[in-house]
Formats: C-alpha cells, structure tokens, sequence
C-alpha cells in the first residue's frame, strides 16, 4: 500500500486492485491495475447518467456517470478489495452562481440565491476527493457545505434522491418567502443538471 499526491497537499491512499468480485474484475479487464489510475480514469468519463441507476458496473461499460455513480462504483471497488477507510460522502451544498458560474442565469430567472444540492464524493483521512469530472472539485466549495453523511454504494440509487428530497422540503419549511413547492424546487434542480450535463 502507498500514497501518492493528487494535487497539492491532499493525498489518497493507493493501493493494486486484486479482488476478483464485479467491479474489481471489470476494472481489470481494463487494464487497470491500481485504484489512482481507476480514479483518474472514471474522472475523465462523460458526466451522462448511466442508463439504470442500481447497475454500477454500467459506469465502465457505457464510459459514464454522474458524482454519484462514478464515486459509488470507486466505493465499492475498495470494498470489493478491503479498503473500507475509503469513505463514500453525500454532501448537500449550496449550489449557487459563485460555486457553479454556469448556472447563474436559471438561479437568476427563478430569483434564487441557491439550491441545496446533493454531492458525492470520496473522503479519506479527513481529505475530500472528487473524481465527477475535470472542473468540478468539493473541495473549491467546502465553505458552502451544509451537511455531510457516509453512505453505502447502494444508497445513490433510491435513498440518496429520498434524502435530499427531505432536506428541501425541511428548507423551504424554514425559509417560508422562497415561493416554490418542493416539486418546483426539484425541477429547477433539473434544469440545472441539464445544463451542468451540457
């Protein structure tokens, strides 16, 4: 097992892919033989999602995923090779036009400060680690974090929509002058995750 940078002061933990379960062997068969080549190369996929959200192994075999399948199929290559201090992270962060400039005129055109957005991510030793796509990182955004949980691979696919559904509805309890239902809240979010897939 090692160590080796992947950027300024982070660091996450190396180490060779040997399970012959699922994933690990999928990851194989790609000439993958280390879990930083298997980050880098599930960074690089489309940021599409897959075509069944509870079939990981999707994640290679159609070359994409969002924050949430690229970081669950990475979770479970290191449960699949005992590497359980690999921590699978559901954050939800204020997705505003500062952290996200691409979406400014849909925040604008509704008069939103913010939506509080569900993320996921890696977290090690304290360290976050965000491998959904080139430009995107947790990390540049940690200031706007309103709350973190660990989660299992399988919670991405119903339980983390349930989750963050549940965190709207308890915002736009407390912030009673936002104007929209929980409904409309969630179809601004798509229009978002429309654009940020573009």
């Amino acid at each position: 097992m090692y160590i080796i940078p992947f950027q300024e002061n982070m660091n996450l933990i190396n180490f060779q892919i040997q399970s012959d379960k699922d994933l690990s062997s999928l990851t194989l068969g790609k000439g993958i033989r280390d879990f930083h080549t298997l980050c880098n190369f599930v960074k690089g996929l489309s940021y599409t999602r897959i075509s069944s959200s509870d079939n990981l192994s999707l994640t290679i075999s159609e070359n994409c995923g969002t924050c949430s399948s690229k970081h669950a199929f990475l979770k479970q290559v290191a449960i699949e090779n005992e590497k359980d201090e690999i921590k699978l992270i559901v954050g939800i962060f204020k997705m505003n036009a500062i952290n996200t400039p691409i979406l400014g005129k849909i925040l604008s055109k509704h008069n939103l400060e913010f939506i509080p957005e569900a993320h996921c991510y890696l977290m090690y030793d304290n360290e976050r680690f965000d491998f959904t796509k080139k430009g995107v990182d947790v990390n540049n955004f940690k200031e706007d974090i309103l709350l973190e949980k660990e989660i299992k691979p399988e919670q991405v696919i119903k339980w983390k929509a349930e989750f963050h559904k549940e965190f709207i509805s308890n915002w736009l309890e407390e912030n009673n002058l936002i104007p929209y239902s929980l409904d409309e809240i969630w179809g601004i979010r798509e229009e978002c995750i429309s654009e940020l897939a573009k």
